[in-house]
């Protein structure tokens, strides 16, 4: 295999190495057992191996409900800590170090000089630019972000990030790679820091923080708000095509027209908190209250089982019944009938 050769299937025995026996790292390990690949696990710490088979146990069941194999899951994992041990054969290397960049740089140094010249580099890191951690490479145009949204087993986006010298190579084998997985793959246009879908989560996430920090709301209300609202409706629409949808059949120009100068006018008074002592101390009592009360793990299992039964959901066709009620609710809900458009 040489450098232009793609990365093969997963039935073809494709060898991952995962850096990093964390969460993410785990839960990389438990997709790509479960499609078959040889895993590698390289994590110097003397607890990683006991850490990422209790893992690996835990998700088992989500990855059962996906479809995927999971008897004798383990069979095809080795853990080797020494990092040129653990890349010498790898035809992908999958890293999920720590978020400095001093130690990407370094980890990155390491894998370029052991790693074979066909495999596939990507990191899982969430906001450091493939630009930063590639300057410690003779071959940046190999490294690629490949970054997923936790858990990486479960939820299937994966951002695809390029640095400035990152290869189109590169870009179309990672693109395949993880949409042999059953990944959604998504190649951003531009490196950005934090990406998309990070950015999107911390715009969100400061407004929460700041209203549960003004006493409008509970952590736990704030949550039911989220999950009864627009949670629900971006699980099927993106916030564009709902409010294309909200414009009726003049579409996102007739809802700009009428509402996206008053949305605008609301950005200036939208909250800028910071995690100062006060609100870590209010935020962490009220995360105790409304989820103290059970063990991580298990509201971790609960989660999955949601996130599986709505996966399937949006995936199931919809039947001529369902469809027509549908159309009906959509009917009765058109804004555009009476010249408004809704948010």
């Amino acid at each position: 295999m040489n450098a232009h050769t793609s990365v093969p299937r997963p039935r073809d025995r494709v060898s991952v190495t995962v850096i990093g026996g964390g969460v993410i790292g785990i839960s990389w390990a438990g997709l790509f057992l479960a499609h078959g690949l040889d895993v590698v696990v390289s994590d110097p710490r003397p607890e990683a191996k006991d850490q990422v088979l209790a893992g690996l146990a835990e998700i088992a069941p989500a990855l059962a409900e996906l479809g995927l194999p999971t008897e004798r899951l383990t069979a095809r994992l080795r853990f080797e800590p020494d990092l040129a041990a653990a890349v010498a054969r790898a035809d992908v290397v999958q890293e999920n170090g720590p978020e400095r960049l001093d130690v990407k740089r370094e980890i990155w140094r390491t894998v370029e000089a052991a790693a074979p010249a066909h495999a596939l580099l990507a990191t899982s890191t969430s906001g450091i630019p493939a630009t930063a951690i590639a300057t410690a490479l003779r071959q940046p145009e190999r490294l690629v972000v490949g970054h997923p949204f936790n858990p990486p087993h479960l939820v299937p986006l994966v951002e695809i990030v390029p640095g400035e010298r990152t290869s189109p190579e590169t870009l179309r084998r990672a693109r395949d790679f993880y949409a042999s997985l059953g990944k959604k793959p998504q190649i951003l246009r531009k490196e950005v820091p934090g990406f998309v879908a990070n950015r999107l989560q911390a715009a969100l996430f400061r407004e929460c923080v700041h209203l549960v920090a003004e006493g409008v709301v509970t952590e736990a209300e704030l949550d039911d708000i989220v999950t009864d609202s627009i949670g629900l409706r971006w699980a099927v629409a993106g916030p564009f095509r709902t409010f294309h949808l909200g414009g009726g059949p003049g579409g996102l120009p007739h809802f700009l027209t009428h509402l996206g100068r008053a949305m605008e006018a609301s950005w200036p008074g939208l909250g800028e908190p910071s995690f100062d002592e006060p609100t870590v101390a209010l935020l962490t009592a009220q995360a105790e209250e409304a989820f103290g009360g059970e063990p991580v793990g298990e509201l971790a299992a609960r989660r999955d089982r949601a996130q599986l039964a709505l996966m399937r959901a949006l995936a199931a066709p919809v039947d001529g019944r369902q469809a027509q009620h549908a159309q009906q609710a959509e009917h009765e809900q058109q804004p555009a009938q009476h010249g408004q458009a809704t948010a």
